[in-house]
């Protein structure tokens, strides 16, 4: 009788060990196939992963003999036509970007650019030279460069910026608008008289009070009823934030300004738009899909020290763990022997792609206009070029 019990108890252990190990042995297949969905997920992801934007390179947009030609921002017109609006100043002697002409007057973005107005029938060109719309006039306007062109609610704007003697250190901005292209551009309601919509704050708890280069490279755009105006100003690194050797201690980043109506006032917002501060230039922002969309020179070299694209549901803060690639340095777009053949006045022998500015085609961003200090041998210098934007759907 023992003996039966124990041999009972015995099969019992073993039937419930058989199916443990039925169990376990299932909970492992179980855990395996998890295993393998996450890694396929993982790996369809990072697949997926490609860049929202791409760019087709078109041609070359502006160049001028014995010009440096800088940015140019687009607009089509009333006339159907896309109209280019350009900072360019004359070129000095040898392959610089800045200097002295043949007949010793000094010239360089911050001393000579002016903003010039050229026309084409197509975004892709030829442009043609039309007109000065913008002159250097010197002293309080000296050198109106890096323009941006929006047209907004029935009205043209114009934004750029000019600085009081010389230097970057006294930069401000500008705005002006027009009822139409033929540059008899008035300052904005809420600027001051001769144009000026925003300045380094003089308020020494505001962000942007140390500012060494003032307030410089606006942005304009209209989002969900609202005129939000961006703004760069370069300001020292905070107490244990290292930045790279050639930023001395400084960082270049961006703030924004907002207005109920398009002439203004605009009221600089209390923080910054990007939490970090690794160096932001040359931002290109547009409203698109109920997105903002922010193009920027990639300075740290994030994604190889071409261009990033940022979005935001807002427009107050973008994420730069979101960050994606925006664009190549030139050389990918038009081929590594074509880019040895040009000048070096700016930047790398790769070339720089610098100061995007977007063309609106039919409600969408269709057309990237930049600007390279990897430019053409005398007699002509830097120059501008277009590019075909791709979306990923």
């Amino acid at each position: 009788m023992h003996t039966d019990k124990s041999n009972s108890m015995a099969l019992s252990w073993a039937m419930g060990g058989f199916q443990f190990a039925r169990f376990f042995r299932s909970a492992c297949i179980r855990v395996h196939r998890l295993v393998c969905l996450a890694v396929l997920m993982s790996i369809t992801c990072t697949l997926d992963a490609s860049p929202t934007l791409e760019l087709e390179y078109v041609g070359l947009a502006v160049k001028r003999e014995e010009t440096h030609v800088w940015g140019s921002s687009p607009v089509i017109g009333p006339d159907g036509k896309v109209h280019l609006y350009v900072a360019q100043w004359p070129r000095p002697v040898g392959d610089r970007f800045g200097g002295k002409t043949r007949d010793g007057k000094v010239t360089g973005w911050t001393s000579s650019s002016e903003i010039a107005h050229y026309v084409g029938d197509r975004p892709e060109g030829p442009f043609t030279f039309l007109r000065l719309a913008v002159p250097d006039q010197g002293g309080l306007l000296n050198a109106p460069h890096n323009p941006t062109i929006q047209h907004i609610d029935g009205k043209s704007v114009l934004s750029c910026i000019v600085n009081t003697d010389g230097t970057s250190a006294t930069q401000r901005i500008l705005m002006f608008v027009a009822d139409d292209l033929n540059d008899q551009w008035r300052p904005v309601a809420g600027a001051e008289a001769d144009g000026t919509i925003l300045r380094k704050s003089e308020d020494p708890s505001f962000w942007d009070h140390q500012a060494n280069r003032g307030v410089s490279n606006p942005s304009l755009i209209k989002h969900q009823g609202k005129y939000l105006l961006y703004f760069k100003a370069v300001i020292p690194l905070p107490e244990g934030v290292q930045g790279e050797p050639w930023q001395k201690g400084h960082t270049w980043t961006y703030g924004v300004a907002i207005a109920d109506k398009l002439e203004g006032p605009y009221r600089k917002q209390p923080g910054r738009i990007t939490d970090t501060y690794a160096p932001i230039e040359d931002a290109c922002l547009f409203s698109y899909n109920d997105r903002v969309w922010m193009l920027s020179r990639d300075m740290n070299g994030k994604m190889g020290g071409g261009g990033l694209l940022w979005v935001s549901e807002d427009g107050m803060r973008f994420d730069e763990a979101k960050a994606q690639l925006g664009f190549h340095h030139l050389d990918h777009y038009i081929g590594k022997e074509r880019a040895a053949a040009m000048k070096v006045y700016r930047g790398v022998p790769e070339g720089h792609l610098e100061r995007p500015q977007v063309l609106f085609v039919d409600g969408k961003p269709a057309y990237l206009y930049l600007a390279s200090g990897l430019g053409f041998p005398a007699p002509y210098g830097s120059a501008s070029h277009v590019f075909r934007m791709k979306w990923k759907q």
